[in-house]
């Protein structure tokens, strides 16, 4: 597969997760949307460095710095949802819960 399949498959990645990051109340879905939009970064920044000649390290060291920090942002996240939830009683921000 050539790296410009791979760039498009990441744009397509973002698009989808910004979506779902917009259209989607619940918080948890929120979470993982936009951790398909980071990994269509992830796929897109991987193209991009294959794509002229040989592999570059750099961007190959700042996807794999980068699935690290996004893995940890996701457990404060979830966590954060989960105490709103605890709080609240709801999955929903409030503005979003009275539009349900």
């Amino acid at each position: 597969m050539s790296a410009d399949a791979y760039a498009v498959t990441g744009a397509i990645l973002i698009a989808l997760g910004f979506y779902g990051l917009v259209a989607a109340h619940h918080l948890l879905r929120r979470v993982v949307a936009f951790n398909v939009i980071g990994s269509g970064v992830f796929l897109h920044l991987g193209a991009y460095a294959t794509r002229y000649g040989p592999p570059d390290p750099v961007p190959q060291a700042l996807i794999i710095t980068g699935i690290v920090v996004a893995l940890s942002a996701t457990a404060l996240a979830v966590g954060l949802v989960v105490a709103h939830a605890l709080a609240s009683g709801r999955v929903a921000l409030p503005e979003e819960a009275e539009d349900d």
